[in-house]
């Protein structure tokens, strides 16, 4: 099998496409009424329906491909031995949805062995969806997308994202400190996934964020990279489940050390 399928298979990217947007009409569903919330922490929020949305995207994708391995947010699921792996996040930015603001996404990528071969990120508010293959072409709605050709970091819209631990949020001001200074516009949006698919069509120029879990960035890293930026992924060695992110453009030196 590979990412694009045979004629007989079902076609990955498809089938990831339709469970994003199944996952999207289920959350958009409930956006503004009442939730059901399994966890509220210091600074996190876990609804039922975060699981709701993973079951509904893993039902899809295992009854596809039955022999594929999940690793989601909520949890695994299918042959964990498999050589083809689906990560999910089934809602990234759960405390923008739950205080009601519309941004927030469902992160869909397939991994063969190492390599991400896919990724899907679903907007279900403004309905934008973000789909690639690698060595293929990235797509919004589908339409063709590009990372920005700004050169210079003073010209330059940054998300920097903060981590929820604080010992690692303390060094994340810091470097939200330096590129206030150094960008025209710093910006804290709450979705990673969504951070990446925006530096991947040019709307931000860049992604920077100390603590973030795959999930979160599996699907956006692809686009980014096949967008013509830079996605750096960096395993943090005191926190193992945890990844620190760069990306952007590829263009402008986004260095403020």
């Amino acid at each position: 099998m590979t990412a694009s399928s045979t004629h007989s298979e079902p076609h990955p990217l498809s089938i990831a496409v339709a469970a994003a947007r199944s996952a999207g009409e289920l959350i958009r569903s409930h956006f503004g009424k009442p939730l059901d919330v399994a966890g509220m922490y210091a600074h996190d929020i876990k609804l039922d329906l975060d699981v709701q949305s993973q079951e509904l995207i893993t039902e899809a994708l295992l009854n596809a491909f039955p022999s594929h391995a999940i690793y989601g947010e909520e949890g695994i699921a299918g042959a964990q031995d498999s050589e083809w792996q689906w990560i999910v996040d089934p809602i990234d930015g759960t405390v923008n949805f739950f205080y009601s603001i519309p941004h927030f996404c469902i992160s869909i990528a397939l991994r063969h062995k190492e390599e991400i071969v896919l990724g899907v990120i679903y907007d279900p508010m403004r309905d934008e969806l973000w789909e690639v293959e690698r060595g293929g072409i990235p797509l919004l709605n589908g339409k063709p997308i590009q990372v920005s050709q700004r050169t210079l970091l003073s010209d330059a819209v940054v998300s920097v994202g903060m981590s929820k631990s604080p010992e690692i949020a303390i060094h994340a001001t810091a470097i939200l400190e330096k590129y206030v200074r150094r960008a025209r516009k710093c910006r804290l949006m709450g979705s990673a996934a969504l951070d990446l698919a925006y530096v991947a069509c040019g709307r931000l120029d860049a992604y920077i964020e100390q603590a973030v879990s795959l999930w979160d960035v599996a699907a956006g890293k692809l686009l980014v990279e096949a967008a013509g930026g830079r996605a750096d992924l960096t395993p943090r060695l005191d926190h193992p489940d945890k990844i620190s992110v760069r990306a952007w453009n590829g263009t402008m030196d986004i260095s403020v050390e």
